[in-house]
């Protein structure tokens, strides 16, 4: 079985290659991987430090900014994957959780496996606002969508190659958590969860997602796909 591990990068330089080397030396017993990062034209070293790791991923530039989706959506075309994660640049999420997302998956070919933060007590987060405004998500999601998950969304979704690239991601910015949780549910597949751990970064430490802003959006994407 193959695992392609899709990282999108915007401005990461503090933490991009601890990312990559943490990535390349993940092993999971009866798969093999491939790592396809796009830096989403970072103004700072990000794409200088990945090149050094040439002939190890497969990397891609973008010559503007598109976003977090955008990036997604240039990576998937390039996997080959009977499985893809997603990885996030800023070490939010520990690749050592990914082993866990796979043994999850049993015998089966074309489960989703989410990694859920509210499964566990590592999850760390000072700011309760952050914590609270995925909890309402997760519940419109439920509600909406007849689910039991409790994290719509983690960054961490072990999702079937196959169905990835066969579907078509519509947003850009950060709009992939509760499109792609709202495209897999549509499919009639159901989400499994496994415990994960957590710690988040601040605003001041790089971390560009706003709630007030794109909670609305992910409000608005739940319920444009169930329409």
């Amino acid at each position: 079985m193959k695992l392609s591990i899709i990282v999108p990068a915007y401005n990461e330089e503090k933490t991009i290659t601890k990312v990559i080397d943490k990535l390349l030396r993940l092993k999971i017993r009866g798969w093999h991987k491939d790592v396809i990062v796009v830096d989403d034209a970072s103004t700072d070293q990000t794409l200088q430090l990945l090149k050094n790791y040439r002939g190890k991923i497969t990397l891609i530039h973008h010559l503007a900014n598109r976003g977090k989706t955008a990036a997604i959506r240039t990576a998937v075309r390039q996997t080959s994957g009977d499985y893809i994660i997603i990885q996030d640049a800023d070490l939010e999420y520990d690749p050592k959780d990914i082993p866990l997302l796979i043994r999850a998956l049993g015998d089966s070919k074309d489960a989703v496996v989410f990694g859920s933060r509210f499964a566990t007590s590592k999850y760390v987060d000072t700011v309760f606002g952050h914590k609270f405004g995925n909890k309402l998500l997760t519940l419109l999601a439920n509600l909406l969508y007849r689910s039991d998950i409790s994290d719509m969304e983690t960054c961490y979704k072990l999702i079937p190659g196959p169905f990835l690239r066969s579907i078509t991601l519509q947003s850009d910015r950060f709009g992939f958590e509760p499109e792609i949780t709202a495209k897999v549910l549509r499919s009639g597949r159901k989400i499994k969860e496994v415990p994960i751990s957590y710690v988040k970064r601040s605003v001041t430490e790089g971390k560009s997602i706003r709630w007030w802003r794109d909670g609305w959006a992910t409000v608005a994407i739940l319920i444009r796909y169930r329409l």
